[in-house]
């Protein structure tokens, strides 16, 4: 739309900049991610000691 004002450019590229940026940061951080708890360790202690 030519007609429109440059402010007008200006205050809907900045609005919807800050409305990207704020649905980016909550579906950031509106994820708690736990992550999974080992039950063991890759490898034991009882089989690092030698066998002979």
């Amino acid at each position: 739309m030519p007609q429109m004002a440059p402010i007008n450019w200006l205050t809907l590229f900045i609005y919807f900049t800050i409305v990207m940026f704020l649905f980016n940061v909550m579906n950031y951080f509106i994820i708690s991610y736990t992550p999974p708890a080992s039950k063991t360790l890759f490898y034991s202690t009882n089989s690092l000691t030698w066998k002979w």
